[in-house]
């Protein structure tokens, strides 16, 4: 955490439009932290959606809460339905986890006006999402390297809340008064240790490798758009598949992390992925349900928006390099692939 972290997290934060960002070592460690300085501890409640990477609920029992799934708005949009987050939200609800799927902003209007009138903390996992600046108390970021913005490993905290990220800040480095950069420059000569703190710290190299990432982010967003809109011309009209999200504003808003399209029926998904597969198209699933993962079962009821979303979602290959001849390859292989199957 020297001169190289502070310089990206100050590029960052520009490029968001936050007032703070705090560099960490992963998404995972950043919602930990975000829901730490949202006020979370032992016997509270976090409500997140039910389709998302299982790190947006366990960083919750992390903090010795409790991970509760709110449904989906549905085929058409993955993100959590703003009704079922007000049905749900009861004494023990602490705060309230939005995640940007997709990189396609939550309704974060509805959102907030619901954790503003009943009392509770709104945040944001936005590790799809490099590009959507925090509308919330804080939001999470993630540069694992699959994502839209990598360097391996990594994550930040961002937030215009000076409190938030000063605790964010302490706490990611063993809650100590100053680090070895700090000391390195004379500003302190010792420390103290203030509170119970983790080792979350971004190093050098990686910083380095963000802030010189981050100069072709809006480029490669330009052309992840770019490609998704043809996936989305190209694909019209195929009564087999739903593709999430529209056409115009919603890609416009988007990081576009993934391109994710739901098959009309469960039974159809596995066969088609084993058949793109085997003409040389591979895709993946975002996500298993998290509430029907075998640690998180217990006690969960059903969901049935989000359980479907999980038996018909695919994701379809996407990055800024894909060719036309290759994109052509995907969408002739799906095509083929639903016809033969279906």
């Amino acid at each position: 955490m020297g001169p190289r972290t502070e310089q990206f997290e100050r590029e960052f934060a520009d490029r968001l439009g936050a007032k703070h960002a705090v560099a960490v070592s992963s998404c995972t460690s950043a919602l930990h932290l975000a829901y730490l300085t949202a006020g979370v501890g032992p016997g509270d409640e976090v409500i997140v959606p039910a389709i998302t990477f299982v790190a947006t609920a366990a960083a919750a029992r992390y903090c010795g809460a409790t991970a509760v799934p709110a449904e989906i708005r549905g085929q058409h949009d993955l993100g959590i339905d703003p009704d079922h987050v007000d049905e749900l939200i009861g004494e023990r609800t602490r705060a309230v986890c939005a995640v940007h799927f997709a990189g396609y902003p939550a309704d974060m209007d509805s959102l907030r006006a619901i954790c503003e009138r009943r009392g509770v903390a709104l945040v944001e996992d936005a590790a799809h999402a490099p590009t959507v600046g925090p509308t919330s108390l804080s939001a999470s970021y993630s540069f694992f390297s699959n994502k839209v913005l990598s360097c391996g490993e990594g994550g930040l905290l961002a937030s215009d809340d000076e409190e938030v990220a000063a605790r964010a800040r302490s706490l990611r480095s063993h809650a100590m008064t100053s680090g070895t950069w700090e000391r390195h420059r004379g500003h302190a000569s010792s420390y103290d240790v203030v509170g119970l703190g983790f080792n979350y710290r971004m190093d050098e190299p990686r910083a380095a490798l963000l802030s010189a990432r981050l100069h072709g982010l809006e480029a490669d967003v330009a052309e992840r758009r770019r490609l998704v809109r043809r996936y989305r011309e190209l694909l019209r009209g195929e009564d087999a598949l739903t593709i999430p999200y529209d056409d115009d504003d919603d890609v416009d808003r988007s990081s576009c992390y993934v391109m994710p399209v739901m098959v009309a029926v469960p039974e159809l998904r596995e066969p088609l992925r084993e058949y793109l597969l085997a003409h040389e198209v591979q895709t993946s699933v975002l996500y298993p349900a998290f509430h029907e993962l075998s640690e998180y079962a217990a006690g969960a009821g059903s969901l049935p928006r989000s359980e479907l979303a999980a038996r018909t979602e695919l994701t379809l290959p996407l990055y800024p390099h894909l060719s036309r001849a290759d994109q052509d390859q995907v969408v002739a292989a799906l095509r083929a692939g639903i016809r033969e199957l279906g």
